[in-house]
């Protein structure tokens, strides 16, 4: 057709970039390459833009927002594949309604935002991870010998990476450890940061392992600005949090990325050499004209996934293999991490992923620490507690007592008996308190004053076990030395 318009035009490399010119497109540029890694989006992907994680449009850049992953070896989404799935903050541009292998309208799912309604079964066939189905929960329970945590059981954690291959190794007696984290960015924790941690507490006990806890201090100073000291303080803070959860002093580490680097540097290294720029930008959207500390900052988060990265820790045990429990907008930095594994000769690190605990808003996104009026805090009163659930926790609830009574109530919307299904360790009192109020016997006041019992509960018991942890405890779980290994 380009022929018959310019009959001077027999060049097909001319004829494509006159047609390029017409419509509109950058051509994509190639999907991989055998010396640099991924190079950009797969071909015939349509343009998407990239969202600042700061707010706004960044102007001039081009992501994929095609619906097809990319698999490299063992099925798993080789990073930067599909952008939208790995957090590179794509907007679709596409209208009303739900595309087959695209996020919902205004759902985002990134390393540094939450918003929407979350789809996790698109989230998983997207991300290429594994459900979390009946035979893995029971194939823990028989590696452990214990009956599975209630957020397991009720389906909160929902996905993985390699389980099975590291209760293989576990069954073979060789051993394993976890690492986990927190990006320190407000003086006091909420319950949703709580969460992951007590499922962490589980499996440490469950399996007695090592644990590692990273306090990215760092992160927080390159993304959110402010001091540095004040993000130190603030890690602080957040370590006498963790510690009140009740880990086991002496196979717990938690470490400021500051006061820690001198360890993880060589290894950071080794990741940062075998990570391309390419990769960086189009897993978590770092444009040029943000810091080379964001550009560099991914390598830091990954590293602590290898034992050698931490020889004061585990001096002995080089290649250990390592399980994170993490919330799914952080699957981006171990998709990469496993990616790099293979280069390095490292094994890589298997995941669990667990589903946010909502705002009190509701499915507007997760909580929130540096949005107050998102969160139950963990320095919460019980007055202030009984007040944000009253006033802002989001009902599930009819118009009218008599619709209500007659029609039922929503708890998949519900947001306080959400909160109640996340915390109460009671499987038959949850379950009977949602049937009540499905058919109507529950009022939405009612179920609110349930959730405000469990939230007071579950916070005083926190601020208790807090009040009990002296400076001396902390500075043993912070203080550098090998922790012992099955």
């Amino acid at each position: 057709e380009m022929s018959r318009v310019f009959p001077q035009c027999r060049d097909p490399l001319v004829i494509l970039i006159l047609l390029v010119h017409i419509i509109g497109v950058s051509p994509a540029p190639p999907a991989t390459d055998s010396r640099r890694g991924w190079m950009g989006p797969p071909r015939g992907c349509p343009p998407a833009r990239l969202r600042d994680p700061r707010g706004g449009a960044r102007a001039g850049g081009v992501t994929s927002a095609c619906g097809v992953l990319r698999l490299q070896g063992g099925g798993e989404p080789d990073p930067g594949a599909h952008c939208a799935a790995v957090g590179s903050q794509v907007e679709q541009e596409t209208g009303g309604g739900v595309a087959e292998g695209k996020p919902h309208m205004g759902e985002v799912v990134t390393a540094f935002e939450v918003k929407g309604a979350v789809d996790y079964d698109r989230l998983v066939e997207e991300f290429g991870s594994q459900r979390m189905d009946e035979a893995m929960v029971a194939r823990l329970e028989k590696a452990t010998g214990m009956r599975a945590h209630h957020l397991i059981r009720r389906g909160f954690v929902f996905s993985h990476r390699d389980l099975g291959l590291l209760l293989d190794l576990h069954e073979a007696g060789k051993p394993f450890f976890l690492y986990t984290g927190r990006g320190p960015s407000s003086t006091s924790m909420h319950i949703g940061h709580l969460v992951p941690f007590i499922l962490t507490k589980w499996l440490q006990d469950a399996f007695k392992v090592p644990l590692v806890v990273q306090l990215t201090d760092d992160e927080k100073f390159l993304w959110k600005g402010g001091g540095l000291d004040d993000y130190k303080a603030m890690g602080m803070d957040n370590a006498r949090d963790i510690a009140a959860v009740g880990f086991d002093p002496d196979r717990t580490f938690i470490f400021l990325d500051t006061d820690s680097i001198d360890m993880l540097y060589p290894n950071i290294l080794r990741i940062q050499r075998q990570t391309t720029c390419s990769q960086v930008k189009g897993i978590f959207g770092v444009t040029d004209s943000d810091s080379i500390g964001k550009m560099s900052f991914p390598a830091t988060q990954a590293a602590p996934c290898f034992s050698t990265s931490l020889p004061a820790i585990f001096p002995s045990k080089a290649d250990m293999a390592c399980l994170v429990p993490c919330a799914i907008d952080q699957d981006p930095y171990f998709r990469m991490t496993r990616h790099v594994a293979a280069k390095l000769g490292k094994p890589k690190p298997a995941l669990l992923h667990c589903k946010f605990i909502p705002a009190l808003q509701g499915d507007s996104g997760k909580m929130s620490a540096s949005e107050a009026g998102t969160a139950i805090y963990l320095t919460d009163t019980p007055k202030e507690i009984k007040s944000k659930v009253n006033k802002h926790a989001f009902s599930g609830g009819r118009e009218t007592v008599e619709e209500h009574r007659r029609l039922g109530g929503d708890t998949r919307t519900d947001v306080a008996y959400r909160y109640i299904e996340f915390l109460h360790e009671d499987d038959d009192y949850v379950a009977k308190l949602g049937e009540d109020y499905r058919a109507g016997r529950v009022l939405s006041g009612e179920m609110k004053a349930e959730a405000v019992k469990c939230l007071q509960g579950v916070v005083a018991r926190h601020q208790d076990a807090r009040g009990g942890v002296s400076e001396e405890l902390l500075r043993a779980l912070m203080w550098r030395r090998e922790l012992p290994v099955r």
